[in-house]
Order: C-alpha cells, then structure tokens, then sequence
C-alpha cells in the first residue's frame, strides 16, 4: 500500500514503522496530522483527547461525519488508522492533558511530539516537559479567523508574529528564560476578527499537514545522519 511512497524514501520507510509519535488534540488540526501520519507509514501512534465529535466540527475535522458525531475522537481515529493500514497500533486515551497525569503519559519511548491543542496551559506544560525530557516536538499556534494556508510557517516560538497563543508562549519563554528550539507551526496573517472564533476547512488542515510532513521529514533526517 505505501508503494507510491517507497519511490520518494526507499526503504527508509522501515524507520517510520519503528518509531512512536504522540499526538496530543485530534480537532481540525491534530486529526489532519493523525491522517497523514498514518498514510505516511507511521504505525505506532499514541492519541490524546477527551473530547466528542460534535455537530460543529463538520466544517474542518478530519474525523467529523454524520455518523461520528457524539463518539470518541480517539476511539473514532483508531478506527479510521486500521482501516488504512491493519498493522497500526494505535494508543488512544480519552482525557485531558494537565500538570497531574502528565508525568504518566511521557513514561515509554516518545520518538515526536504533535502538539494539537489550543489549551494554553496545556500547550506550555507539553512544550516544557519536551524540552526537559529531549523529545522532539512541533507545536501548532492559532489556526482560528484566518483565511490563507499559504501563511503559515514553521520557525522558532521567538520569530512569530500575529497570533495570540504564540504570544502568550512567547512571554513564557521569555519569563521563565527557558533555552533550546521551540519549534512552532503559525500563520503570519493577522487575525480577521476579535473575540468569536472562526474557522474553516483548509488552514487547520493545513497546518496539521505542515506538523506531519515536519515530523516525517525530521525522522528521515535522522536516518539519514
């Protein structure tokens, strides 16, 4: 099934298989990344959410139809890798993500981190515990009231511009004087509303694409080296 993608890496492929990618938030971004992460090889998932599918998840969830709609995102994503590929093994835990179980959920071999949620608190206590643990990692900033894919970009948490979760981290790191790479996937288009959230089809979509081909690639680079 991966022939189409054995003419790009070859063998390489075999290293996809062996590793371990976690991935924290299945909404209109970590459920595009899951996908893609699955079509890509990758056989050995570990998934995080608490949450169902709602009606209002249609417009953008990779997850989200009729018939899913109050199921268990986790529950739904596994379903989904197996009928891809029948040799996946996908670890999926339905809760949220916080200070107390955190510790727990990092204690077996993580080889990357997606970091999908638009919980802040969440999103500082993911990125620090990467860091302190030496865990590869890409964390998704703000994809809400945006318009154009083609503006995102992937840099260092300091280099961002016009958006609001990757400003409040940005304070963080720079209070807390933390050190090392923080990789971050933003949109350099600024906000089109104030307060509600919007969002659409394609720029989740797109950053949770962009996460997964950044991890994909990070991974062959590995081999490589």
């Amino acid at each position: 099934m991966f022939d189409r993608l054995k003419i790009l890496i070859g063998n390489k492929i075999d290293t996809l298989k062996n590793k371990t990618i976690m991935v924290i938030g299945l909404g209109g971004v970590g459920g595009h990344a899951f996908e893609a992460l699955v079509r890509s090889g990758i056989e050995n998932i570990i998934v995080i959410d608490c949450d169902i599918i709602e009606i209002t998840n249609l417009n953008r969830q990779a997850l989200a139809y009729k018939e899913t709609i109050g199921k268990s995102k986790v529950e739904v994503a596994k379903k989904m890798a197996q009928n891809i590929n029948p040799n996946c093994k996908i670890k999926d835990i339905k809760l949220f993500l916080n200070k107390e179980n955190i510790d727990s959920l990092f204690n077996i071999k993580i080889d990357f981190v997606i970091d999908a949620i638009d919980t802040i608190d969440t999103k500082k206590l993911i990125i620090k515990k990467c860091l302190n643990e030496k865990i590869p990692f890409v964390s998704v900033m703000g994809t809400g009231n945006k318009m154009h894919p083609e503006l995102l970009k992937i840099d260092d948490i300091r280099k961002t511009e016009y958006d609001p979760i990757a400003k409040i981290i940005r304070k963080m790191v720079k209070d807390e004087k933390i050190k090392g790479n923080i990789p971050v996937i933003f949109s350099k288009e600024k906000p089109l509303v104030k307060g509600k959230i919007g969002s659409n089809a394609f720029v989740p979509a797109t950053a949770g694409l962009i996460a997964a081909s950044y991890v994909i690639n990070k991974l062959l680079e590995e081999k490589h080296e």
